[in-house]
């Protein structure tokens, strides 16, 4: 690394002859002797990637793979394009074709990340087709200790169509990938390429297609828990539009434990988002703490708005809240959900309606709802009677509604028979033991069995004589 030093602070002297160095021109050589430091870290990290897949590979292990794996975030921070080239210049030698259609989709010398490189830049068109590349050769060569690099490559090919807008060409491809994984006890592709299919049903709102997907196919159990996390997610989301909320809450409780805990931030509050509407949807009020949270605080702004309304059965605040960030929730795909909660506001309304007016007219009751007439209103408050959701009657003629007084219920005698039941479901004392004989009574009917032995044995010596 000194003689690299050296090299940049000739080049240096060369392009200004006789002229004294400045504190800038020395600022310069460092800052330029350890890009070039780092850029050669990084490509010696590159090569010791290559040589683990190939001990993985040779040694069919995929530990080595995995630890590669592991550490790819990492090394594509930094990455650039400089180090591309000097990479595939390195490892494509032997095939200067390869070497030159790599080498033409880095044209820029830009300090990013690699397909992952073309992604950073937002050329999406060239990382579908280099992604369609890797694609061919990964289907053409079929390597099986590469299955896992093959996973991860199917995802990132998922990622490439979604950006540029072509995720639905995308289907018949997994769905032969899928097979074949099937076939070949590829858990972590089959888990990888199941997760992609439900992405692309969900992101079209297919959500039947999604769901016959889900029963017809085995999520792998030895699947990483990154795979569980999505699945679990995507599976919340089919439940909850399906109206199954208690299975939708389950998932989404699942998602949230198996994603990661120091990382996938961004994942975790579209889990959070959709967790705390189905909450709410099952009538639940979520913890304070979860808004409260620092990487949580900002996104669920507007959720907590839309709790606070539900919890208050304020109609008018919901639909502010509504208006202002529908779009926001239609980009979460919790709108259609959202919509549906304002059942849950009625009724929440009704109900303080209920314990704070013993008479009212509905009329009134109209307003407070916002709705149109008053026999719109005489048919929520008619359900929500018969629902249970209040106590109370209609007087048709007169237009009120009249509550029902709340008794004490410590006047009634249903806390005795409440009482009476539970101590019926008690045992009598020494209850259990009554019909047991005593073991007096035990030993006479074993000596009476004897003797009664003893008799059949002589009657039938009697009978032989």
């Amino acid at each position: 690394m000194v003689e690299n030093k050296k090299d940049i602070v000739e080049d240096v002297d060369m392009k200004s002859p006789g002229e004294t160095s400045t504190n800038t021109d020395s600022s310069a050589i460092d800052e330029a002797a350890k890009k070039m430091e780092r850029e050669n870290f990084v490509l010696e990290e590159l090569r010791e990637h290559a040589k683990q897949i190939e001990k993985g590979v040779s040694a069919k292990e995929q530990r080595f793979i995995l630890r590669v794996l592991r550490s790819l975030n990492a090394t594509r921070k930094n990455i650039n394009a400089a180090i591309l080239r000097r990479v595939i210049s390195i490892f494509y030698q032997s095939v200067p074709e390869q070497r030159q259609t790599l080498l033409a989709y880095i044209e820029e010398p830009m300090d990013t990340g690699t397909v992952l490189y073309l992604l950073d830049l937002h050329n999406y068109k060239s990382a579908i087709t280099c992604s369609d590349s890797l694609m061919a050769k990964i289907c053409k060569h079929n390597r099986r200790t590469l299955d896992v690099l093959a996973a991860k490559a199917y995802y990132y090919h998922t990622r490439c169509y979604e950006l540029n807008g072509q995720l639905n060409e995308t289907k018949s491809f997994f769905h032969s990938r899928l097979q074949t994984a099937t076939l070949r006890n590829d858990y972590e592709g089959q888990a990888v390429l199941l997760n992609s299919l439900l992405r692309i049903y969900l992101h079209y709102n297919l959500y039947d297609q999604a769901s016959k997907l889900v029963s017809k196919s085995t999520f792998p159990e030895s699947a990483s828990n990154n795979e569980w996390a999505r699945f679990f997610y995507y599976l919340g989301r089919i439940k909850a539009i399906q109206l199954e909320y208690s299975e939708a809450r389950k998932n989404l409780l699942q998602a949230i434990r198996k994603a990661p805990q120091q990382s996938a931030i961004g994942f975790k509050q579209i889990v959070h988002k959709l967790a705390i509407t189905v909450d709410l949807l099952l009538g639940d009020i979520p913890e304070r703490a979860i808004f409260r949270d620092p990487t949580l605080h900002r996104p669920l702004s507007p959720y907590f708005q839309l709790t606070q309304a539900v919890r208050t059965g304020n109609l008018k605040r919901f639909n502010e809240v509504l208006d202002k960030f529908g779009t926001k929730f239609q980009t979460d795909h919790t709108y259609t959900l959202i919509i549906r909660l304002r059942h849950n506001v009625i009724k929440t309304a009704i109900r303080m309606i209920n314990q704070s007016y013993s008479r009212i007219y509905l009329k009134n009751v109209a307003e407070k709802l916002m709705l149109d007439n008053v026999e719109d209103a005489e048919y929520i408050v008619s359900k929500a009677i018969r629902d249970g959701v209040i106590e109370a009657t209609i007087d048709h003629e007169r237009e009120f509604m009249q509550s029902k007084e709340t008794t004490d219920i410590y006047c009634t005698s249903e806390p005795l028979n409440a009482f009476n039941s539970l101590k019926a479901m008690r045992f009598p004392p020494r209850s259990y033991n009554k019909d047991l004989e005593s073991a007096e009574d035990r030993r006479e009917r074993e000596q009476q069995d004897l003797e009664y032995a003893k008799e059949m044995a002589d009657e039938e010596d009697d009978g032989f004589t």
